[in-house]
């Protein structure tokens, strides 16, 4: 190879590593830079749910005896108070039963009169040795058999009178009516469920966890729930429940959450969300995510240096994301400045000019 050509081979390797690599200028000016001084972060990771609101309990009711249902008396969103009928049911058939155990109740009372009164007429004739003591004992079997046969159909006349009283559905608990599952001229069959009421009292929320934050969610530090309708108020949380197993559909979990000190703006179905506050973590430090430069594949931040104004370039642990922000695990101090915006159009060793922020103006 020619020394011209050996020449001109160098020059081009000279100038492909200056374009790689180029050095800082002499003499240029500051370039305009806006900057973040690095603090630990007081707060731990938020984490946000949306859900549904809820009744801490809700109860299902029905008839404790089958039969047409005659009148619905409440419609879904009526306020129940305990002891309120909600629905009946033909009492016709009840009736007759009761009618029907009444009798043999009078029937039993009139046998065991009839026996009592053979006891006492074979027990004197006994004493003058007119009957023998074997009729006598069997009149007193009799008097014992006719006192069972008394009480089992006082029992059985209890029964059907009380089953007479069930054909009136009436509310065990005070609340809201939620659902109703029949309408009158129904049939409906012992134990089936008819209406649903949600009890008074405290409320919850329902949301959906994704598998990979149950342990986070069970370890919040804190819970705080926000209404949709009412984003200004902030509702104390309790975690009551997390589900076993994730839903077939979903694959998440479901947690309910209650509202320690729920008030009357608290409404059943109204959407809110969970807010999470966990334990914070040592080190963790917030930075927008302006300030992460991608340095081949590596995440990097820019620190200025305080005394001579120029960036160096500094590799970080990226923990996740948080709204608009990123955390940093490691690689930075409380205290080093960080350049925010702009960070693509910087060289290490470059001379940076961090900008004042402007002051706020009255609207």
């Amino acid at each position: 190879m020619s020394a011209p050509t050996r020449l001109a081979a160098a020059a081009a390797v000279f100038c492909l590593l200056s374009a790689c690599a180029p050095p800082a200028v002499e003499g240029e000016s500051p370039r305009p830079v806006r900057t973040e001084t690095v603090a630990a972060q007081a707060n731990g990771i938020a984490a946000s749910y949306s859900g549904e609101i809820r009744a801490r309990r809700e109860t299902a009711l029905g008839f404790l005896v089958s039969g047409r249902v005659q009148q619905r008396l409440v419609e879904v969103g009526d306020v129940v108070t305990v002891g309120k009928p909600l629905f009946r049911i033909d009492p016709t058939d009840a009736a007759l039963n009761a009618n029907a155990a009444r009798t043999q109740v009078d029937s039993a009372r009139s046998q065991l009169r009839q026996a009592q009164h053979d006891f006492a007429r074979y027990s004197q004739l006994a004493e003058k040795n007119y009957v023998s003591r074997s009729e006598l004992e069997k009149a007193r079997l009799q008097v014992e058999t006719a006192e069972q046969s008394y009480r089992a159909a006082e029992a059985n006349y209890r029964v059907a009178a009380n089953q007479s009283g069930y054909t009136t559905l009436k509310a065990t608990v005070a609340g809201v009516v939620t659902r109703i599952d029949i309408e009158a001229g129904q049939v409906v069959s012992a134990g089936q469920v008819v209406v649903h009421i949600a009890e008074n009292g405290e409320r919850e929320i329902v949301v959906s966890v994704p598998e990979t934050r149950v342990d986070e969610l069970r370890q919040a530090r804190a819970l705080a729930v926000e209404l949709w309708a009412g984003p200004t108020r902030r509702y104390t949380g309790r975690l009551r429940e997390m589900a076993p197993d994730t839903d077939a559909v979903t694959r998440t979990y479901e947690a309910k959450i209650s509202l320690v000190d729920a008030d009357a703006a608290v409404r059943l179905g109204m959407t809110g969300k969970v807010l999470v506050a966990l334990p914070p973590i040592a080190g963790l430090r917030r930075l927008p995510l302006t300030a992460i430069y991608d340095a081949d594949g590596k995440p990097s931040v820019w620190i200025v240096d305080p005394k001579t104004s120029r960036v160096s370039q500094h590799a970080v642990t990226l923990v996740r994301a948080q709204k608009d922000g990123v955390l940093i695990g490691a690689g930075l101090r409380d205290g080093d400045v960080v350049v925010t915006a702009g960070v693509n159009l910087l060289h290490d060793g470059q001379k940076v000019q961090p900008l004042v922020p402007a002051p706020r103006t009255e609207g």
